[in-house]
């Protein structure tokens, strides 16, 4: 494969892409009949406000590294913001004739033109990087931790993003910081990773010190030091910097608002279009299989850590066991209707009138039987934290392959891990990958749904 040499271009990308969304936005004026009286004006109307809300919402900040909903995320609130500017222009200056129905379309025709320009650029840059091995980056990785290795076997893997290893620093006895920065300007280094955890706050000085002068960037990798494990934001009381050991997106009330109306909107559309004529349907067969309640009916841990009862499709021969023991593979206590149930997930559907009541959302960590959320507390670190927010039907933990039985302490562990991961990075457009993702999962059926 031939390896281009690395060059310095990546600069002139946002530029770039500035003069195009901008050439989008003025172009595709005159593509609709809006009865525009001063296009001159509206040009630099918008053009300047596209420009400013950019700036507030970071919309060219895309990173090698950047996920696709983030992109995603990025445009949304961007052609939001653009949306208010550009039906606002109406009032501002007093344009009475705006069709508003070419306006609309006018939008419409930006936010795609836009969205897949930025795909684009997206796409091609990881092609690029990928398959021709241009827009690298030579990184060095100094210490030897299980964080360190997973960065370096990524560095290896994700071609994509651009990172060419070139060495590991073992700090050991022979460890030389000095021989570690020689080699860091002999083979043109870019970018130092460092494990926080094996250097000392002299050695950590030296780091800072060199990539100043040197023009390095220099990335600490948190490692095993609690309070850089978590996800950290900083604030000011006055003078005084203040550090926050977690930033929950969902404690803000806009992000609150549009939570709750997703989940009252798919709730109500779940219950009057599904349950109102499935649940007769499974009322009869669960009673003519075995007696007892249709409803299951269990006490479970939630927000703020508040008790309340989540309600199921009876899936098993009722039992004094239900509320202690989870359903186990080949489970005697499992009904033929539960077992059919139980693997497409239809046994949880009543849970969306917990989530109408506001005991529970769509999305969010799963909750746990009381005696089981006990137990964990107890026993697996940061276990707590899933109870910021409001329990959910489905989570990411569920879609990633940490659903049902908890068999080993690994999977309470990584179940927690995915949680945490969603409370501090929370999004609409992730609560719907997560539901698209749910329903896909149970019509192919899940190993682990029984």
């Amino acid at each position: 494969m031939k390896t281009f040499k690395q060059g310095r271009y990546s600069k002139y990308l946002k530029p770039f892409s500035y003069l195009v969304d901008l050439g989008i936005i003025n172009g595709a004026v005159f593509l609709f009949d809006i009865n525009m009286t001063n296009t001159l004006l509206f040009s630099l109307y918008i053009s300047a406000l596209w420009i400013v809300i950019s700036f507030k919402n970071d919309f060219y900040e895309v990173q090698r590294y950047t996920k696709i909903i983030q992109v995603m995320t990025l445009i949304t609130r961007q052609m939001v913001f653009f949306a208010i500017i550009l039906y606002a222009f109406i009032g501002v200056f007093k344009q009475p004739n705006i069709s508003r129905l070419a306006l609309a379309e006018y939008l419409l025709y930006v936010a795609f033109a836009i969205t897949f320009f930025k795909f684009l650029i997206f796409y091609l840059l990881n092609k690029y990087r990928a398959a021709l091995g241009g827009n690298l980056r030579n990184v060095v990785v100094i210490g030897d931790t299980d964080k360190t290795r997973q960065l370096i076997s990524i560095f290896n893997k994700r071609l994509d993003f651009g990172f060419k290893f070139k060495k590991q620093f073992v700090i050991n006895d022979e460890f030389s910081i000095q021989k570690c920065f020689s080699y860091i300007i002999e083979n043109e280094v870019d970018e130092i990773y460092a494990s926080v955890a094996e250097l000392s706050n002299k050695q950590i000085n030296k780091l800072i010190y060199f990539a100043d002068n040197n023009l390095r960037q220099l990335k600490f990798i948190p490692d095993n030091k609690d309070i850089y494990a978590k996800k950290l934001t900083y604030e000011y009381y006055d003078y005084i910097p203040i550090i926050s050991l977690r930033d929950i997106p969902l404690q803000v009330p806009v992000n609150k608002f549009i939570k709750r109306a997703f989940d009252i909107l798919l709730s109500s559309a779940i219950i009057v279009f599904l349950l109102s004529w499935l649940t007769p349907i499974l009322a009869i067969l669960i009673r003519l299989e075995s007696k007892g309640p249709i409803f299951f009916k269990q006490t479970r841990n939630g927000f703020n850590y508040n008790e309340f009862d989540c309600y199921k499709f009876r899936s098993m021969t009722p039992n004094k066991d239900a509320h202690l023991h989870q359903a186990t593979k080949g489970d005697m206590r499992i009904t033929k209707v539960g077992k059919f149930i139980r693997k497409t997930s239809i046994d949880e559907l009543p849970q969306f009138f917990n989530v109408l009541f506001g005991d529970m959302s769509v999305v969010g960590p799963r909750p746990h039987m009381v005696r089981h959320t006990n137990l964990y507390a107890e026993k697996v670190d940061k276990f707590m934290v899933r109870h910021f927010v409001k329990p959910g039907i489905t989570g990411l933990a569920q879609i990633s392959g940490f659903r049902g039985e908890i068999e080993t302490d690994k999977d309470i562990i990584n179940r927690v891990k995915y949680d945490i991961f969603y409370i501090e990075n929370w999004s609409i457009l992730l609560d719907l990958k997560i539901a698209i993702q749910t329903l896909l999962n149970a019509f192919k059926g899940e190993e682990k749904a029984y």
